[in-house]
């Protein structure tokens, strides 16, 4: 958030419930967790466990559930979980449950390089349109049929290293989670929410992303330890490509990711 930003609670309701993501400020306890879990992130890059992780020809590491933090969200040795992105998620998210073991997201200079198994249709939109995407949707079979299989209460970013704002940053659509939305309800009405995950969201979903490009404004969110982003779980996001100037520190463009899914389907939709 800049310092015109809204501060109160209920203005900072209103502006996430607008433009599906919010920007908080450095925090030192989002500070303290980070350093506490820089370690921890920067181990999975070199665990054998974690080497299937390692995308686009090394420049990405996707690191899904590889940070070692416990259901209270915090990591071995470190400081208690909090500060004002964790307090808004809270109180104003109503979030009571677990935290899930972080995603660990590194960059690296030249993302995103090609891929074998990548088409070029795949790379030119990872290039071009930062593989722009809502979270929990797979593209299965050889036509990659889009279904919903992960229903996340929210993604929340929480940066590791030290990077320029080229490197490789989070990028979303303002306002694209409200398109988004209506797409989803519209495929899932009448569905018991058992069976959500067998709808086919194919047309629905290329067809809102298109307006979405048309109309929402692609804002990028880079972001440093100490700070967080907070984004909705339909906002569209992708990741930018590496800036010809870029720069991080030797493990990359770091950022702790975590995305508790909800067992509650019908508060999800809503």
């Amino acid at each position: 958030m800049s310092s015109s930003a809204p501060s109160s609670a209920e203005q900072l309701r209103a502006q996430f419930a607008a433009q599906g993501y919010l920007r908080f400020p450095f925090a030192p306890e989002i500070a303290r967790w980070a350093e506490a879990a820089r370690g921890a992130g920067v181990s999975t890059l070199s665990d054998p466990a974690h080497a299937h992780w390692w995308r686009h020809r090394r420049t990405w590491f996707v690191g899904v559930d590889a940070l070692p933090n416990d259901p209270e969200g915090i990591v071995p040795g470190g400081p208690p979980f909090s500060g004002a992105a964790i307090d808004f998620i809270r109180r104003d998210l109503g979030f009571t449950g677990a935290w899930h073991r972080a995603q660990v997201s590194a960059c690296f200079p030249g993302y995103p390089l090609q891929d074998d198994d990548e088409s070029e249709v795949q790379h030119r939109f990872r290039l071009t349109r930062d593989a722009a995407h809502v979270d929990g949707l797979h593209g299965e079979g050889p036509e990659r049929r889009r279904h919903m299989r992960e229903f996340h209460a929210f993604i929340l970013g929480l940066p590791l290293t030290d990077a320029t704002a080229d490197a490789a940053p989070l990028v979303v659509w303002a306002g694209s989670h409200i398109i988004m939305q209506e797409v989803f309800a519209k495929a899932f009405a009448g569905v018991p929410p058992g069976q959500w995950g067998d709808v086919d969201v194919t047309q629905g979903y290329q067809a809102a992303r298109k307006r979405v490009f048309a109309e929402c404004p692609r804002i990028a969110l880079p972001a440093r330890p100490g700070e967080a982003t907070l984004v909705h779980c339909f906002t569209l996001h992708g990741v930018a490509p590496w800036g010809e100037h870029a720069s991080a520190s030797p493990q990359g463009r770091m950022i702790a990711y975590f995305r508790p899914e909800m067992t509650d389907r019908i508060s999800w939709l809503g």
